[in-house]
């Protein structure tokens, strides 16, 4: 693959992506058009091909979710953590505890350092975990493979899940009216997109690029103050980029790199994914929601791909982001300690 130019690289990326994300759609597989990129990039990175999607580029297409989420909430997306504190804090707590012991076990049976095996574990926002990684210690290259991986293998698992309890009643591509009339909302939402992505940077907001245009365009959306246009030709276009920038990742030399611990690594991920809709089945016995949303809601995925396949399936998607925003917050808060207790004593 790396012999080939790069305009024919991207010719392939493209036409295979529009190929699968279309024919994954066709069967009505939540999140078609993220998961068909995402495992295009994949098989193109592990085949040397050198692309790369512009971080500015991932971060406008995270900006974009993010609006899209806009349009489904509301300031009350509090509400469902104040009603239920005491099972939000519980369900919290017992996913810092199963991250820690994914990353405990990850690093004391394989030969990973602690910090790269602690921070590869950590369940809160992928990009934002690599971010931090590298100040704390960690190889960010090991640590990026193992986020992006555990990634791809919670929004596979999260799409199945999504389609049995979808059924034959998802959307349809053909319901979708993918190039509706554009009007001053359009040019609205693109202000609310570019300024949440540039505060989410400026101030260093772990996932700001998405979680500020969700809230900025909610209050607008809310308040009636404006009704955000997000047409589907240009959510297509940021899930295509969040899949490619997931998928392209996943590169031959870094492949090679893991491939020592790769079994515990795929272990690690699937154990973790089991204590998580462990945890999910316990919500629906103690809140009044769903099987799929508290799946969602638990998942130990990167907030953007949750956010995803939350949006086409017919969830809370305000409990789902709620739950996952505290998450991802509570991880940045405790990350540090849990990769210097895990490099201390998980070799020991």
């Amino acid at each position: 693959m790396e012999r080939l130019s790069l305009w024919l690289q991207w010719l392939t990326l493209l036409s295979a992506s529009l190929l699968l994300g279309f024919a994954l759609q066709y069967f009505h597989v939540p999140a078609a058009l993220l998961l068909g990129p995402m495992i295009i990039g994949v098989l193109m990175g592990l085949s040397g091909a050198t692309l790369r999607i512009d971080k500015r580029l991932f971060i406008l297409a995270q900006a974009i979710l993010g609006c899209m989420i806009a349009q489904s909430l509301s300031p009350s997306i509090l509400q469902p953590l104040i009603d239920d504190w005491p099972v939000v804090i519980v369900v919290l707590l017992l996913t810092l505890a199963a991250s820690g012991l994914s990353g405990f076990l990850l690093v004391r049976f394989s030969s990973l350092p602690g910090a790269t095996g602690a921070w590869g574990s950590s369940p809160g926002g992928a990009s934002a975990m690599v971010a931090m990684a590298g100040d704390y210690g960690a190889d960010v290259r090991l640590v990026a493979f193992m986020q992006y991986l555990r990634v791809l293998f919670v929004a596979t698992a999260a799409a199945v899940v999504a389609r049995i309890g979808l059924g034959d009643s998802a959307h349809s591509a053909a319901s979708l009216e993918w190039f509706p009339a554009l009007d001053l909302r359009f040019v609205g939402t693109l202000a609310v997109a570019l300024g949440g992505a540039w505060l989410g940077q400026r101030f260093r907001i772990p996932s700001g690029a998405l979680l500020l245009p969700a809230l900025f365009g909610a209050t607008l959306h809310a308040s009636g103050t404006m009704t955000l246009q997000v047409p589907e030709w240009l959510l297509a276009l940021a899930y295509a980029l969040i899949g490619w920038s997931v998928g392209l990742r996943f590169t031959k030399a870094i492949f090679m790199l893991a491939l020592r611990t790769l079994p515990q690594m795929v272990l690690s991920i699937i154990g973790l994914m089991l204590l998580c809709g462990g945890m999910a089945w316990m919500l629906t016995r103690l809140l009044h929601v769903d099987l799929l949303t508290a799946y969602l809601a638990t998942s130990p995925g990167g907030l953007d791909t949750v956010a995803i396949i939350a949006a086409g399936s017919r969830v809370d998607i305000a409990f789902v982001m709620a739950m996952q925003t505290l998450r991802l917050f509570t991880i940045l808060l405790t990350g540090p300690a849990m990769a210097r207790f895990i490099s201390r004593y998980a070799h020991t």
